[in-house]
C-alpha cells in the first residue's frame, strides 16, 4: 500500500506540472495573436511556447506511465491496489476526457508551430474561448475522481 500512494503521489504530481502547460500554452498563443508585428515579442513567445510544448509533452508522458501502472500495476505486482473493478465506469469517462484535454494540447502545439512556419492563427478572441476549455472539461475529471458517480 506504501508504493501505491508514492505512485499516486507522482502521477498527480506530473499530472498538476502537465496541466499547467494545458493553461498556459492557449494564453501564450493569444499573447502571440495580439502581438501584431513585434518581432522579438513574437520571437520571445515563440519561445516560451515551444519550450513549455515540449515541458508538457515530458510530464504527460511520465504521468500516463504512472496512470497505467496504478491502473494495471496489480497484473504485474501482487498487492498493488487497482482500480478496475465493477462500477469503475467513471474512468472510461475520465479517460475520455483527458483525451479530450491532450487533442485540445496537441491543436495548441500545431497551432503554435504554424506560427514558427509563417502561418495565421485564429483570432485572438477565438483563442481566449479556446483557452477556457481545459478548465471545464478538469472540472469533470475532478468531479468523475472524486464522487465515482458510476
Amino acid at each position: 500500500m506504501h508504493a501505491y500512494l508514492w505512485l499516486k503521489t507522482a502521477h498527480l504530481l506530473f499530472v498538476m506540472a502537465w496541466m499547467g502547460g494545458v493553461f498556459y500554452l492557449p494564453r501564450i498563443l493569444v499573447n502571440l495573436a495580439e502581438a501584431g508585428d513585434q518581432p522579438q515579442v513574437r520571437a520571445r513567445l515563440v519561445l516560451m511556447g515551444r519550450r513549455l510544448y515540449r515541458f508538457g509533452h515530458m510530464m504527460f508522458g511520465l504521468a500516463f506511465v504512472l496512470g497505467l501502472v496504478l491502473w494495471q500495476g496489480h497484473r504485474m505486482v501482487a498487492g498493488l491496489p487497482t482500480m478496475v473493478a465493477e462500477g469503475s465506469g467513471w474512468l472510461h469517462a475520465k479517460l475520455a476526457l483527458v483525451v479530450v484535454l491532450l487533442i485540445h494540447y496537441s491543436i495548441a502545439g500545431r497551432w503554435l508551430k504554424g506560427v514558427e512556419a509563417g502561418r495565421a492563427l485564429p483570432g485572438s478572441r477565438a483563442l481566449r474561448w479556446f483557452n477556457e476549455i481545459p478548465v471545464f472539461v478538469l472540472v469533470g475529471i475532478i468531479y468523475l475522481v472524486l464522487a465515482k458517480p458510476f
